[in-house]
């Protein structure tokens, strides 16, 4: 698997965002609503796709009123972290790869 790429140290701010140290000292932080719009999961990546095809695509909205938090973030094998957002996402896998893909830390 991609335990080349596996952080030295995750910390979960559940309204903040994900904050992910390196192997090598690099820290990157990526915000709860973009960990959750950038979701690998098969239903987000759809939505990213249409968006990207038709900007006026009609977005549902979230079953709660509830300003987007992370409640978990569990590991999953050495590869990746599974995070479940308090409206009930919870299928998207971001791997240590992916991670690095999307990283929104200016370098």
């Amino acid at each position: 698997m991609e335990t080349d790429d596996a952080p030295e140290h995750l910390e979960l701010r559940r309204r903040d965002g994900l904050e992910v140290r390196w192997r090598g000292g690099e820290i990157s932080f990526f915000p709860i609503a973009f960990l959750r719009r950038m979701s690998p999961s098969a239903d987000a990546r759809a939505i990213r796709e249409s968006l990207a095809s038709n900007p006026l695509t009609v977005l549902t909205s979230s079953p709660s009123n509830l300003p987007l938090e992370a409640l978990t973030a569990d590991l999953v094998g050495n590869y990746a972290v599974r995070i479940c957002f308090n409206d009930g996402h919870d299928t998207g896998l971001f791997s240590w790869r992916y991670l690095r893909e999307i990283d929104p830390t200016p370098r």
